[in-house]
Order: structure tokens, then sequence, then C-alpha cells
């Protein structure tokens, strides 16, 4: 499978392209920092010498960066899975937030996914397959308690993804959810999570690699995965 992966220098993205790897996928990896891409590539090479594996920087909430990623995914062709990954968090209210807050939020977690998929949607539509995943989360589905903004854009991202899903079911491309819970990432910043209160990424990573296993009249909708002893 060749598989497209955002925000892939870190966290979830970082795990995922991992979980491809180990079986034997062909990779393009892409996100903002390309000092951070090309250690996740050497880490990767490291483990596995055979892997095709490519990485581009680029800023996705720019529609001309998103263009010059795909370009670089096309040179191997189409697609197979696309996993939509590039995101943020900013807590605050919407109450208190300004407006600056909201677009910074709506460009990271919406516009990246939306640029890339529009890039690459042709493409993966002319072979009439493909698998896109979005990483939404539970702030996608109700209210999360100082995550105003972000929440909102994690709903419009939810929204995005079940117009998709409902748009790309005649030509043979599966559209995921992904909406996670509290997941060990940066984002966590000095949590401690020694007790493993929370999720790790290679979690998310695991269930995103199985639900591509699927036979191809099968698809996951939504994948919603949270903490054993739920949400904080």
């Amino acid at each position: 499978m060749r598989v497209v992966i955002s925000g892939a220098s870190r966290g979830i993205g970082k795990a995922v392209a991992f979980r491809f790897a180990e079986a034997g996928c062909s990779l393009v990896l892409c996100a903002r920092d390309v000092n951070k891409l090309e250690q996740v590539r050497s880490e990767l090479l490291a483990r596995f010498p055979a892997l095709s594996v490519a990485v581009i920087a680029g800023d996705l909430t720019m529609r001309a960066d998103a263009d010059r990623v795909a370009a670089v995914c096309l040179e191997q062709g189409p697609p197979d899975v696309l996993i939509n990954n590039a995101g943020s968090y900013e807590p605050g209210t919407c109450v208190e937030a300004d407006d600056t807050i909201l677009n910074r939020m709506m460009a990271v977690n919406l516009q990246t996914a939306w640029n890339l998929t529009k890039a690459l949607l042709p493409s993966m539509r002319a072979q009439q397959k493909g698998h896109i995943f979005n990483l939404c989360s539970i702030a996608s589905l109700r209210a999360y308690e100082n995550g105003g903004c972000y929440s909102v854009s994690k709903f419009a991202l939810y929204g995005f993804t079940q117009n998709l899903r409902l748009e790309l079911q005649p030509h043979g491309i599966k559209v995921t959810a992904v909406l996670p819970g509290a997941v060990y990432t940066d984002s966590w910043g000095d949590f401690d999570n020694s007790t493993g209160r929370i999720m790790l990424p290679e979690d998310i990573a695991a269930m995103i690699y199985a639900t591509t296993q699927l036979s191809p009249q099968a698809v996951v909708d939504q994948l919603i995965v949270r903490p054993q002893l739920g949400d904080l």
C-alpha cells in the first residue's frame, strides 16, 4: 500500500508511520518541520532498511503547499491510504477567545485536511479505491471543557468527514473518522502518564492499520477509542 500521512513528525502521525512501515507499505510523510521529518525518516530506515519513504515539508494550511505535497505523493502513484493527522490544540473558551485563535484552530485542524484531500482526491477517484482517515477527536462529539475553539474546529472536521463518506461511497473510497480520547502526545506537555492513565499513540496507530484490513465492502465509519478509566 502507498500511504500518505500528514503531521507525521511526532505523536500519532509518527506512530502511524511506524505501524504501516512494519507492514511493508511505502510512505510519504509530511509536516512543517523538515528537520523533525528527516529524523523520523532516519529512525524508520534504521529499523526498516528496505522501506520506501519520502518526506516533504510544507504548511498544509496553504493550498499551494498542499498541491506541492500532493505532487510528490503522486510521483509514486495515487495513495491507497490518506491519513489527515495534522492538527494542534489550544486551550480556552469560546466566550474568551478572539478571532485569531478560532481562525488558527480552523486552519490547522480543518483546512489542512481539506487542502490535502482536495489535492489528492482526483487521483483516488480515478483509481476508484482508497481510504481516507481524518483524525477528529472526542471533542468532535461533545463540548470539551476549556477547549472551545479546538472543539469547534474538530466538530467542523467531523462534519467534513461525514460529507466525504457520503459523497465518495459510489467511488469505492472509504472514509473513516478517527475519534480518540486523551492520547499521550506533546499536547499534554509534562503530564505524568507513568500510571498509564491515558492512551499511547501506538494504540491509535494499531486501530487505524487494522481498519485498512477489512474487505472492500466493509468500512468503519467512526473509530472511537477512549482511555479505559474514562475521559479526562
